[in-house]
């Protein structure tokens, strides 16, 4: 008889992702009433208190590490939260219920409910910097591409690693008075840009993934964001790289404080030290790569994705629920 492991043993199994996907199509389908109607916050609180119900019947002993209560001062899934059912695997849990609040309340694509899972412990602490200068694409920049290195350099080096002209490059930026001269380089190197209002996560998968238009997201956005967007990178075998950008002189002092150096280079493997992280998302609007939720018929239909580093495995989920039947 199989003797049954000590949790600390344990570690998050194939069948985790597939367990996560319902709290972010539970999140999904709560804030899609506000899709478009100017309310973020309503739609953001709806999708907070979805995902914190169903996690808490997933199989993990779950530690929230970067939440929602912080970022946006929501009264549930703040950091230290205990989420899952206390069995199984000690993990690492970052969650953004609406990546992109703003994008959902006026009705824009790229909306996202997100979950991302690593190994107790494993996830980087983004509490001294809030926010991150990044570079972001596919498996053929790895070795290639150095967010050290001016933005025309990385364009022309990815272009030859992808065997295309530069022209055929599109680099996805968030369109912020922060990245104008950013933008201009891009251009002036040749390639084209996609601009974004909100959801870097979304444009960092969209970058990573083999099958994208984009690809290239660069530019300063969310640290915790970044570490989200490395448990996908991870999966995608594609590459994140960081840098510390603090807001002010206090900030600055506060991470050197803390020990960190500005000048490192963050790569997925220090944003996320494990080697089995899960990201799961599911579309509230639609985005590069999956579709928001729609209604068909008495169904309602949500779309999202599963990804599991540790295998590679890339899982689109459809499902139709029926809204008779189906509740928080």
């Amino acid at each position: 008889m199989l003797e049954t492991p000590e949790l600390s043993d344990w570690q998050p199994d194939r069948n985790l992702g597939l367990e996560l996907v319902r709290a972010t199509e539970a999140a999904a389908i709560k804030a899609t009433p506000f899709v478009g109607r100017g309310d973020k916050n309503a739609a953001d609180g709806a999708a907070v208190d979805a995902m914190r119900r169903f996690l808490s019947s997933v199989t993990m002993n779950g530690t929230v590490v970067i939440g929602e209560g912080e970022k946006d001062d929501a009264p549930w899934l703040y950091n230290g939260e205990q989420v899952g059912n206390g069995l199984g695997a000690e993990c690492d849990v970052a969650v953004d219920p609406i990546d992109g609040t703003r994008l959902t309340a006026e009705g824009r694509p790229g909306a996202l409910s997100v979950i991302a899972v690593a190994d107790r412990g494993s996830m980087y602490d983004p509490s001294a910097v809030f926010y991150m200068d990044k570079l972001v694409c596919g498996p053929e920049g790895v070795g290639i591409v150095d967010i050290r290195n001016p933005i025309g350099e990385n364009i022309r080096a990815l272009a030859r690693a992808k065997g295309v002209d530069v022209s055929d490059i599109r680099v996805a930026v968030l369109d912020r008075p922060r990245h104008h001269q950013l933008i201009a380089d891009i251009r002036a190197a040749g390639a084209g840009t996609e601009l974004i209002m909100d959801g870097d996560v979304a444009a960092g998968v969209n970058a990573a993934r083999f099958d994208s238009r984009v690809d290239l997201a660069v530019g300063i956005g969310g640290t915790p964001e970044g570490i989200i967007t490395a448990c996908a990178v991870k999966a995608l075998g594609g590459v994140i790289q960081g840098r510390l950008w603090p807001k002010d002189d206090e900030e600055r002092q506060k991470a050197l404080d803390a020990g960190h150096d500005l000048d490192a280079v963050l790569d997925q493997n220090t944003l996320v030290r494990s080697d089995n992280a899960y990201f799961v998302a599911t579309g509230i609007t639609s985005s590069g790569f999956i579709e928001g939720v729609k209604r068909h018929g008495p169904y309602l239909r949500a779309e999202s994705i599963v990804l599991r580093s540790h295998s590679g495995t890339i899982r689109h989920v459809v499902s139709d629920m029926r809204e008779d039947r189906w509740g928080v």
